[in-house]
């Protein structure tokens, strides 16, 4: 029956509907230059082989589904974690749409986020018009006290200058002389959303600690202690999770970039278009902090780079998940602040580690992949060696060789990282040959995970960004004691559902 008021049908029963499928064949007859179904399936088994696997990954230019996004999404992510602050994109609208689609669909929120609609004029003359206007009609319509403004491809490519266009819009009015525009140069065609949101961080604190006019900067050392979160798809609970820790041990703390709010604002008749977010004050009197910690090094090198020309001692953890990782977490934070770790949470790190040996017979043994962002991968990787599994896997499209050093030496610290391969600037489809020729039992990663699961029938479990086909994965932490525990049920239960579909019979079940 086709769609009407009166029965509507959701997307996954509609396309079924008659009208659907014939549409979809006469496509595939039309436009595939498709031979023989023989010849399909025969092709189809041949990309399984090791002889193919040794092809894939010889291929130096195509990249087919790689496991990373571009520059100016972390830029906005950054962007978005500060007081009433409007993510402004130097660029062409198409881009802002997905930066703003691909963060709303992962975080079930609207995104505030506004563009400059470069066109074609503006690829020939520039986009200084556009920057000039946008910054206007931003400032007018959406009254922020901060506009963040970073740029996609295009303008990069013609080579706008932003601190330059920035300058002459505030001679034109267009914002106040005194209002607060950092920038960040984000071209999409390097790095990856990681690298963007490092730009972002290190451009809002370079305004606020070398650009801005008239305000104090430098005063005597305060016991705050900076934390740079990095880009976290878990964002919302996880900072809420740290800042419980801080609050329980009585440390002084500014994060900076706090999206817990933004991303998560409650739904009672209001719309919010700004919502908590760290203080602009405190980003400006963060340069007196006693130390900073980035809490993913990929999302932080230049930013503690930069920090650290002010005098100002640093540090970096590469998302630090689990046991081991969470004990290093709070001991620097103690040793910078002189605070003791109380008992409370040492009994939350008590109640992870009976956790885990609880589940220690279901847990030894299983083989994992794992993809994602390299810190991500790091911390994931670090957990499941402590929990006894063996990572054989590890890839990450935007990891480098400092990383690979890093997760190599990771691995060879413990008898379950032998034999594990890890593979920098690789993709989803490489994974997929590594899955066919030397199978796992798990496999851990975004939704992008979702049909290297149905080809291979390896269990997915969606533990980092994006996640687009389930609801509510980012209202729950990963990172702390707390978090690890939350990690493990996720791998324990697709362990459970793997063995209950694969055996009629379970001894744990009793009368």
């Amino acid at each position: 029956m086709p769609q009407s008021a009166e029965k509507t049908k959701d997307h996954v029963s509609l396309f079924k509907e008659p009208e659907y499928t014939e549409m979809f064949a006469a496509k595939k007859a039309q436009f595939e230059c498709r031979p023989t179904d023989d010849a399909v399936a025969a092709q189809a088994e041949y990309t399984k082989t090791w002889e193919y696997r040794e092809k894939n990954f010889a291929r130096e230019k195509a990249v087919i589904n790689p496991a990373k996004a571009c520059q100016p999404l972390g830029a906005v992510f950054a962007a978005q974690g500060f007081e009433e602050t409007m993510p402004y994109v130097h660029g062409s609208q198409g881009c802002v749409a997905y930066f703003r689609s691909h963060l709303a669909r992962h975080f079930k929120e609207a995104v505030p986020c506004v563009s400059d609609s470069m066109t074609e004029d503006a690829a020939v003359f520039g986009g200084l018009t556009n920057i000039v206007d946008g910054l206007q009609n931003a400032h007018a319509l959406y009254k922020p006290k901060m506009i963040a403004v970073s740029t996609t491809c295009m303008a990069e490519v013609i080579g706008d200058d932003l601190s330059a266009f920035i300058a002459t819009a505030k001679e034109k009015e267009s914002v106040p002389a005194d209002f607060a525009v950092p920038f960040a140069h984000t071209p999409s065609f390097v790095g990856s959303h990681t690298t963007g949101y490092d730009n972002m961080i290190k451009g809002v604190l370079n305004y606020f600690w070398d650009r801005e006019k008239g305000e104090v900067k430098r005063g005597a050392v305060s016991e705050k202690i900076n934390i740079i979160p990095g880009f976290d798809g878990y964002a919302v609970a996880n900072n809420r999770e740290l800042k419980r820790y801080m609050d329980t041990m009585g440390v002084e703390y500014t994060f900076i970039s706090d999206v817990s709010d933004i991303y998560d604002t409650p739904s009672d008749g209001t719309y919010r278009m700004y919502d908590g977010g760290t203080k602009l004050e405190d980003v400006r009197t963060a340069i007196n902090a006693k130390a900073t910690i980035g809490l993913q090094h990929d999302c932080s090198v230049k930013s503690l780079e930069y920090i650290g020309t002010k005098g100002q001692p640093t540090s970096y953890f590469r998302y630090p998940m689990g046991v081991s990782g969470t004990d290093a977490l709070l001991m620097k934070v103690s040793e910078l602040s002189g605070k003791p770790i109380p008992e409370s949470i040492e009994k939350e790190r008590g109640r992870l580690v009976d956790a885990i040996t609880d589940s220690q017979a279901y847990l030894h043994g299983k083989k994992v992949a794992v993809f994602g962002d390299p810190d991500f991968v790091y911390g994931m990787v670090s957990f499941l060696l402590e929990m006894g599994c063996e990572p054989l896997h590890c890839l990450s499209t935007n990891g480098n060789k400092e990383w690979v050093a890093a997760m190599e030496a990771l691995l060879a610290s413990s008898p379950f990282g032998a034999g594990c391969k890890v593979y920098a600037g690789k993709d989803l489809w490489h994974m997929r040959s590594l899955l066919f020729t030397e199978p796992t039992d798990l496999l851990i990663g975004s939704s992008y995970g979702k049909y290297l699961e149905k080809d291979t029938g390896i269990p997915l479990i969606r533990l980092t960004f994006p996640i687009f086909d389930r609801h509510h994965h980012h209202r729950f932490p990963t990172l702390g004691y707390q978090g690890a525990l939350r990690v493990l049920v996720e791998i324990l239960d697709r362990i459970f559902e793997a063995t209950d579909a694969s055996s009629d019979i379970s001894f744990d079940l009793t009368r």
